[in-house]
């Protein structure tokens, strides 16, 4: 059984999940119209984040004011990451415990892009959501929006709130899509640090040209 304390936790603003922010409280209240039940606004905010910003996982941004909910809010496409905390976010503006999760993937579609950017076809680290719907954590992932999958061949992921909505392993034509290789755990708040240091270990070239620049932007 989770402790009251830990769901607490998972309710709280923080520098990044700025529950309080207006423009939010704009959205939230836009989407959740209508939804009576926690499984129902996590489903109708699910789906405006996820095809609401276009997935773009070549512009990595690593400063606390860019992970804002503030500075995310604005913007029209995000890194699963960026995803992940406006889902959060919106999730606890109406009383949903949420957290984010960290793990590693591996890309097997595109996969020659992929290494082309960051010499690697791992992408790490890959962040979700987990919301506490109906006494259990529920997984969630935001990242691909539907003009990208459809574009990919693979069916969007759906969410309906009782199952995890974890990224599809294969594609239409029943090839490999995506591959979770490792789970770093779930964290009340972003854990940056912990995010800067599996970018270096995995990405030492473009982490050094990040703090030259202070942004790991690559061609998309």
């Amino acid at each position: 059984m989770v402790k009251r304390t830990a769901l607490e936790e998972n309710l709280q603003p923080t520098v990044f999940y700025e529950t309080y922010d207006p423009a939010l409280l704009t959205f939230v209240n836009r989407v959740v119209k209508g939804a009576r039940s926690p499984i129902a606004k996590a489903v109708k905010l699910y789906y405006a984040v996820r095809d609401g910003w276009r997935y773009n996982p070549y512009d990595i941004r690593l400063e606390p004011d860019a992970l804002k909910v503030s500075a995310l809010l604005p913007r029209s496409d995000g890194h699963c990451i960026d995803k992940a905390i406006l889902l959060i976010a919106a999730c606890r503006a109406v009383g949903i415990p949420a957290r984010l999760c960290l793990s590693k993937v591996r890309n097997h579609i595109a996969a020659e892009r992929m290494t082309a950017a960051f010499g690697t076809d791992v992408l790490v680290p890959h962040g979700y959501a987990e919301l506490w719907l109906n006494g259990k954590w529920v997984k969630a992932t935001p990242a691909f929006n539907k003009g990208l999958c459809d574009r990919l061949g693979v069916a969007p992921l759906e969410f309906d709130g009782h199952q995890d909505s974890l990224f599809q392993e294969f594609d239409h034509s029943g090839g490999t899509f995506m591959e979770y290789l490792e789970d770093y755990g779930a964290f009340a708040d972003v854990p940056l640090q912990r995010m800067r240091e599996l970018m270096q270990a995995h990405y030492p070239e473009a982490y050094a040209n990040y703090l030259k620049h202070g942004q790991l932007m690559m061609e998309n």
